[in-house]
């Protein structure tokens, strides 16, 4: 786990005390739903809603001795309760306590991940609207391509974590199932009338059909969109990362008044955040393959999975919930320079503009060939000799004869690039 990083609420959806206390919960509701089968009596279910409860540390000593976690609880619950404790557990099994009880903690956890999610796209929108005609220079393999704003490449980024939020929605969907049928699913000593009563009272849909556990595939679908979120950080954190190097430095992480860079090197501003999301993103994709691997289980059950569970469920939640909050203050504090995108956009002489000036060229009657080749051949001129390609362009006496000063005006404006800002931010919900 990552305790250190770990916010309390959702630290706590992973406890021992509130797993026990899901636990007890999903018990006493099974109780509530045989007393109106007739099967608990109402004096018995009195006497165990009154007494029921755990201490984690006497399960953990109990569980010492008989080496298995449901037993150990309710024995412990057991001590509390007294003879009415006959009717607890009465017709389950170990898993569909474990089953149903890990459905409310991965609901419980996934709440927490969508609203920090909408607190990304949040931060994402409001830099977006800020920087809406900000114009920078859009890369291809890196390399200078044509201009864009800096409020787009934000508003992307809203767009792309809207996908990521239904992709939580979904999975939470996906996820709040329980099941309370038995041995092997059969219900042969449980009423499925039990199953239904306890599911609902937890918000979960009772599985149509199951084993003797709850399908795999559910879970590795709900940890398949935690680690897309996390590719989605990931493609973002290595955006920031990319445009704070020190010969682009379009944006920079905010650094402290108080922050140290370096060890070694006084004046570094590193991208610190950026780089330790990217890094937890990685966590989570690998987290997934464990995820994968737990969906081929044997015949009914196996407790293969189990195990895999404890470790990346929680580690999962909490580590994504810390790259949230991280990504949230990275974005909200961002620092934009437009004076250094101008810069860097305008630094190669208005290569940039040579799509414009090709489409230009094959309005006046050149061939694309003909273009193409006038063009390249400029602006590898102007990327050699540091000229502008306006100015060889117009001392091309082919070219200027079928072109105007006016013609050439239209087609190094940057506002060409723009026309369809307004139009994209409306489509992406900004």
């Amino acid at each position: 786990m990552i305790p250190r990083y770990t916010r309390p609420e959702m630290g706590n959806i992973w406890s021992d005390e509130n797993k026990f206390a899901v636990w007890l919960k999903i018990e006493i509701l099974a109780c509530e739903a045989m007393n109106k089968l007739g099967v608990v009596p109402a004096a018995d279910l009195k006497r165990i809603k009154a007494r029921a409860a755990f201490s984690v540390k006497r399960i953990n000593a109990i569980e010492a001795k008989v080496n298995h976690d449901v037993i150990a609880f309710l024995t412990n619950v057991a001590e509390h309760v007294g003879p009415s404790s006959r009717f607890i557990h009465r017709g389950l099994t170990s898993s569909d306590v474990l089953d149903t009880a890990l459905a409310v903690q991965m609901l419980q956890a996934v709440d927490i991940l969508i609203a920090d999610l909408k607190l990304v796209r949040k931060a994402a929108a409001a830099k977006a609207r800020k920087f809406k005609f900000t114009p920078m220079i859009g890369r291809s393999h890196g390399v200078h391509a044509e201009p864009i704003t800096f409020g787009l490449k934000m508003a992307l980024m809203y767009d792309e974590f809207g996908r990521g939020l239904k992709r939580l929605e979904a999975a939470r969907e996906v996820i709040r199932v329980g099941q309370l049928s038995g041995a092997v699913g059969t219900h042969a000593h449980i009423d499925p009338f039990v199953e239904k009563y306890v599911c609902t009272k937890l918000g979960l849909v009772p599985a149509a059909i199951s084993t003797q556990i709850l399908q795999r595939d559910r879970h590795a679908e709900y940890m398949s969109a935690l680690a897309l979120v996390g590719a989605s950080v990931d493609r973002w954190a290595t955006e920031f990362r990319h445009l704070q190097r020190t010969e682009v430095l379009e944006v920079e992480e905010y650094f402290g008044k108080d922050q140290k860079g370096s060890s070694a090197m006084p004046h570094k501003k590193n991208p610190i955040t950026g780089e330790k999301l990217c890094g937890l993103a990685r966590l989570l994709r690998g987290n997934l393959v464990a995820a994968l691997e737990n969906v081929a289980l044997w015949h009914e059950r196996d407790i293969s999975h189990s195990s895999v569970e404890r470790v990346i469920l929680p580690d999962s939640t909490i580590a994504l919930d810390h790259i949230m909050v991280n990504l949230e203050k990275l974005v909200r504090n961002l620092v934009v320079s437009p004076e250094r995108m101008m810069e860097n956009l305008n630094s190669t002489h208005g290569l940039i503009h040579s799509q414009q000036v090709l489409l230009m060229l094959t309005q006046k009657g050149f061939t694309r060939e003909q273009a193409y080749r006038m063009v390249q051949r400029h602006a590898m001129a102007a990327w050699e000799t540091r000229q502008s390609l306006r100015g060889l362009i117009e001392a091309d006496p082919e070219i200027m004869a079928k072109v105007t000063k006016s013609d050439l005006d239209k087609v190094f404006d940057l506002g060409v690039h723009f026309r369809d800002v307004a139009r994209t931010f409306k489509a992406v919900g900004l």
